[in-house]
């Protein structure tokens, strides 16, 4: 099984550690890692993130205010977002439409 990013949450990703670098150096390569690791747990152990709905699960980052917002797929792990904690929620299902897994 391996991991795979919507693009709007590898933009997600990519913009949050960027913004944590500007604020205090080192603050982005420690969210990129605490982001990684979320994502590798979530690999390994598919279920231990909380349930959404019935395709959805949501893992809940320890050291930032972020969620990884996924779908267990039969070879995948689907990452659809890298929400922020303030973000409105189920922001993210609006650009499910937008572009489906193949």
């Amino acid at each position: 099984m391996y991991a795979e990013l919507h693009p709007d949450a590898d933009s997600e990703f990519s913009e949050s550690a960027l913004f944590y670098e500007r604020r205090t150096a080192g603050l982005g390569g420690r969210f990129i890692q605490e982001i990684e690791l979320g994502i590798n747990l979530v690999v390994s152990q598919p279920q231990i993130g909380g349930q959404l709905d019935d395709k959805f699960r949501c893992f809940v980052l320890d050291s930032f205010p972020f969620s990884l917002i996924y779908s267990v797929e039969r070879d995948r792990i689907w990452i659809v977002a890298v929400s922020h904690h303030h973000r409105r929620p189920g922001y993210w299902r609006e650009r499910l439409a937008r572009q489906q897994p193949e």
